[in-house]
């Protein structure tokens, strides 16, 4: 079966096949040297040229030539992430921000103009609000594309690309993805859409008519906190145009090893996402019961402004809202530090989609902060739920609070 899946399609005696048994076949094969029923990792950086090399194109990436150009492990993560974000194709590199660098690079040109959210991380923030337009002539327009009509308003003669990022990195704004899709296409723009917190397990933003799905392989995809990856699935004309820029003459092209371990990651990708959907729904409703909490952003709850969106964006009856949310305490700048040095059980570090808890306190001074809502001026914490037990989570942060004096 995993041969079938992997080189004639995703359906079985007529019948699609579903996404648990996807993530697990799609991207392997029997190897056909050791008969191993795992994709080995190949870490040449070099390959066997023919007899007469002579009319090779040295950019390509269709045969396996050079490992920049492209490598077995990287062409087997492509074609399962294909198939689950449900694309034509799709290109992995080196990071989540090769995948949005690459992304902008390839699909706007000197004069082009782009909108992008008003909320998103840090790293596509500076490339859209400073870098692009500083040194390659892009014009840029951040608006709150969690209205549409702040979409339709900002369009312009030259608008090439809608970038959204949904839910927003860190506040968990919500955009709906298809009123988005509508109003780019109307304008004769793509709409590229970073799904990360999502995953193509909640969200699959091609079937609501994103032209380009970004994800972070690090996060969720991967799911272990130990490879790095970025991936754009999109059509193929738009993938070969990325290969050709970004991966063969910019190097943004992922390592084997890495290719290998998200890979190896996704398979439980399914089973992980719904325990991080679940505990993160449990810890955001515990905390909205609590009176040291100020706020929390989580768009399942029903108190989320962007609520109703969310859930009608929900990819299968049993997705969920993902596993990161956003809180702030009622206490100053010392009193989120102390509660964090109290936590047992979750981490203080960056990332998320791991499978231990991670928290980061985001101060006053973020550099995007007068793009945020008003309640989170004050500073908050940014806590990306974890694989553990669900009741643990919770007492750590009672345990923390009362420790810390809150």
């Amino acid at each position: 079966m995993t041969s079938e899946l992997t080189h004639q399609g995703i359906s079985f005696d007529d019948k699609p096949l579903g996404f648990n048994t996807l993530s697990i076949h799609l991207g392997n094969g029997v190897d056909a040297e050791t008969g191993a029923i795992r994709r080995p990792i190949t870490l040449a950086n070099a390959y066997a040229l023919p007899y007469d090399p002579s009319d090779i194109n040295w950019s390509s990436s269709d045969v396996n030539l050079y490992t920049r150009n492209g490598h077995p492990n990287q062409r087997y993560l492509e074609a399962k992430l294909a198939k689950l974000e449900n694309t034509e194709d799709a290109v992995v590199l080196a990071s989540g921000v090769a995948a949005l660098s690459g992304t902008f690079t390839t699909v706007l040109d000197r004069g082009d103009h782009a909108i992008f959210s008003d909320t998103t991380y840090i790293a596509a923030y500076r490339l859209l609000n400073q870098i692009l337009p500083e040194k390659y002539g892009i014009e840029t327009s951040i608006v709150d594309t969690s209205d549409p009509d702040n979409i339709a308003k900002a369009i312009r003669p030259n608008t090439r690309l809608v970038h959204v990022e949904t839910p927003a990195n860190p506040t968990l704004k919500v955009t709906d993805i298809e009123a988005a899709a509508h109003i780019a296409h109307d304008a004769g723009a793509l709409l590229s859409v970073d799904n990360t917190f999502n995953s193509p397990y909640n969200v699959r933003p091609a079937d609501l008519g994103a032209d380009i799905v970004i994800e972070s392989l690090t996060k969720y995809i991967n799911g272990h906190g130990d490879a790095l990856g970025g991936a754009i699935a999109t059509s193929k004309e738009i993938t070969d145009r990325i290969r050709f820029t970004y991966q063969v003459n910019y190097g943004g092209i992922i390592s084997p090893f890495n290719a290998w371990l998200i890979n190896r990651g996704s398979v439980t990708l399914p089973l992980r996402m719904r325990q991080h959907n679940a505990s993160a729904l449990a810890i955001a409703k515990h905390l909205e019961g609590l009176p040291q909490v100020r706020f929390v952003a989580y768009p399942g709850l029903e108190s989320h402004p962007h609520h109703d969106v969310a859930a009608r964006q929900l990819a299968r009856p049993d997705a969920g809202f993902g596993g990161v949310l956003a809180f702030g305490l009622d206490t100053d700048h010392d009193g989120h530090n102390r509660f964090v040095s109290k936590l047992n059980v979750i981490t203080s570090a960056v990332s998320l989609g791991h499978d231990e808890s991670l928290i980061v306190f985001l101060g006053e001074d973020d550099e995007r902060q007068y793009l945020y809502p008003e309640e989170f001026h004050r500073g908050f914490f940014r806590l990306a739920v974890g694989l553990e037990d669900t009741d643990d989570l919770i007492r750590d942060i009672d345990h923390a609070l009362a420790e810390a004096g809150l």
